[in-house]
């Protein structure tokens, strides 16, 4: 929290939310919270994955939590779940989270990380609830279920475009499980990069109407079963050596990921319906970014 409290561009965002925040009704009744302790409150629900209800809990138990929400406990009131949940109901509304991962790329960009080197392309599994005991007696309508690995999965898919050099994100789409990899490809893209890295379940990429003439030089992994059988020849060694320099570039295309899923805990999605999940995919993602730089923005404040 202490490293994040320097390197979120706190006015940039509060700027952003502010014209669709509710203002204090000259007809009275009580006044909203301040604005920056709801993003605050916000943002510490996807560091530490809760819930609407878990957040509201914490504030009241951890106070090092109030701290940096700039909450005092004897003077101010503390936001209860449903305040907090209609929080993420503005921002899931007025398409903010799109807009806060846009904010964050610029404060990157003005601080010397523009991304615009090559790209890495990836998609990652989110798991979603496929219980029906729930209200509706049903799965969530836009969450599919797809084949990996001769398993089944059943939820969404995070799909990313990464700068090769600096190893942040610069795109990102969300899709249902069963959306093929290769369908949103061509939005991950920035349109300056040269040369795109992806693993074997891009194979054909370059093949597709909507890559055609963008010179761009497509290093796609070779497939596993192909690479296993390369024959123990000076070419075949050669072939291995290369998938070996491919692979240690895409392995940045999987640190954001990491971040994500591991440091953040979205390994499975808590909302229901793409809208809602999208929104917080972007507010994560955007977080993952400046938690990767972090170091180098202190530097650089």
């Amino acid at each position: 929290m202490a490293e994040m409290e320097k390197v979120v561009p706190w006015k940039a965002l509060i700027d952003l939310i502010e014209p669709h925040y509710p203002k204090t009704s000259s007809k009275g009744g009580r006044p909203p919270y301040p604005l920056a302790t709801m993003l605050r409150i916000h943002l510490l629900q996807q560091w530490y994955d809760l819930s609407d209800p878990a957040m509201e809990d914490t504030l009241i138990e951890v106070p090092t939590m109030r701290r940096f929400a700039g909450i005092d406990m004897i003077s101010d009131r503390i936001p209860d779940e449903t305040t907090i949940l209609a929080f993420r109901h503005l921002l899931e509304k007025n398409d903010l989270g799109k807009q806060i991962f846009e904010v964050v790329k610029a404060h990157l960009k003005a601080n010397g990380m523009a991304m615009k080197q090559g790209t890495i392309i990836d998609a990652t599994l989110i798991a979603a609830p496929s219980s029906t005991k729930n209200e509706k007696k049903e799965r969530d309508p836009e969450m599919h279920q797809t084949c990996k690995g001769k398993q089944w999965y059943f939820g969404m898919k995070v799909h990313i475009g990464v700068d090769s050099e600096s190893g942040l994100i610069h795109s990102v789409e969300t899709t249902a499980a069963n959306v093929h990899d290769l369908t949103p490809a061509s939005d991950l893209l920035h349109g300056e990069e040269t040369l795109v890295y992806a693993d074997a379940g891009y194979q054909g990429i370059e093949k597709r109407d909507e890559m055609q003439g963008r010179g761009i030089g497509f290093r796609v992994a070779m497939r596993p079963g192909r690479r296993r059988v390369l024959p123990d020849t000076p070419e075949g060694r050669l072939d291995d050596l290369v998938e070996t320099a491919k692979a240690h570039i895409r392995a940045k295309g999987e640190h954001p990921f990491r971040v994500i899923k591991q440091q953040f805990g979205f390994q499975k999605t808590r909302l229901r319906g793409m809208l809602k999940n999208r929104c917080k995919v972007n507010v994560l993602v955007a977080l993952s970014n400046l938690f990767m730089a972090s170091r180098r923005l202190l530097c650089s404040t």
